[in-house]
């Protein structure tokens, strides 16, 4: 018999879902055993029945939820307590999900400066947040686990499709999931030198030294460089080819795994690793920019306004 799943997406790109689908061949095999009875991005499922006619918001049951984005407004969190209530096991898909993400970046001011920050420029009216027909705006961007149990966190931007796959099979022969638990730091081939030559951070607004014929292996680590690497304090999972995605291509960690331990502050975290090895922390520039991808459960707060 089929694992009936369903799948919803909310403050969310649709890059979670790409990533499921880029699990490519296994993807076929796994389809057999699935039964996908919601799916808003590759199927056409309404709510409210198929011609309106329904009266409350309505999710088929499910063996297995799939939830990306994290929660923004009322729809957002309508649908999420529908899928929990209507899925045995619900799964955070993605760093949106399991720590805002991006959008979570919004928790630096309250609704009615955010929306004048972002939309509001000098050629255009005062901006005001939208009140009709369209879903009210929470009072920040929540993680999933914030507003109902999860089961499972598969964080990344985007998720790394091998281990939604291996997450499914986990599932499907009820075993125990296993996902990394190791920062992106030990998972780097980079060379460290541990020469301590290194007292403040530069923005990366210029190239790492490296010898383009090399291996990666035999580059220096980027923190070492001076960049602001955030290997030691984000969560491994991204690697490809031997070594972390954004060091294959000779750049920064930018952290989006979110941090490594549940409950994990990647700013502060960040400042201690720097100041640890003696280097300035006063040195980098918006600090709290540092929480980009884990903003949520309160870590992003908002902005004493400027007098």
């Amino acid at each position: 018999m089929a694992v009936r799943v369903a799948e919803e997406w909310l403050h969310a790109c649709s890059g979670c879902e790409v990533a499921i689908l880029n699990i490519g061949e296994p993807l076929v095999e796994l389809l057999s055993a699935l039964d996908f009875v919601h799916i808003p991005v590759l199927m056409d499922h309404k709510y409210y029945g198929q011609t309106g006619e329904g009266k409350v918001l309505d999710i088929p049951e499910a063996d297995v939820g799939i939830v990306s984005g994290g929660v923004g407004n009322e729809e957002h969190l309508e649908v999420l307590e529908e899928m929990r209530k209507k899925c045995k096991i619900l799964i955070a898909l993605g760093t949106c999900a399991t720590h805002g993400g991006l959008p979570a970046l919004l928790n630096n001011w309250d609704v009615n400066e955010a929306h004048k920050q972002i939309y509001k420029t000098i050629t255009t009216d005062a901006c005001t947040v939208p009140d009709q027909k369209v879903p009210k705006p929470l009072d920040r961007v929540y993680a999933l686990d914030e507003k109902v149990k999860i089961d499972l966190m598969i964080p990344g931007c985007p998720p790394n499709s091998q281990h939604i796959a291996g997450a499914i099979l986990a599932l499907l022969n009820g075993e125990e999931v296993k996902l990394p638990t190791k920062s992106v730091c030990d998972t780097c081939p980079t060379v460290r030198k541990g020469k301590g030559d290194v007292k403040k951070v530069r923005r990366f607004l210029e190239n790492a030294a490296y010898i383009a014929e090399e291996p990666i292996d035999k580059m220096r680590c980027l923190l070492e460089q001076g960049f602001m690497c955030m290997g030691p304090v984000t969560l491994a999972g991204c690697a490809k080819r031997g070594a972390p995605s954004c060091i294959i291509a000779r750049v920064p960690c930018r952290g989006c795994f979110g941090p490594v331990r549940k409950g994990g502050n990647q700013m502060l975290d960040m400042m201690n690793a720097l100041a640890s090895n003696g280097i300035d922390f006063k040195s980098v520039i918006d600090r709290k920019n540092l929480l980009r991808f884990s903003g949520a459960h309160g870590l992003i707060r908002q902005q004493r306004p400027t007098v």
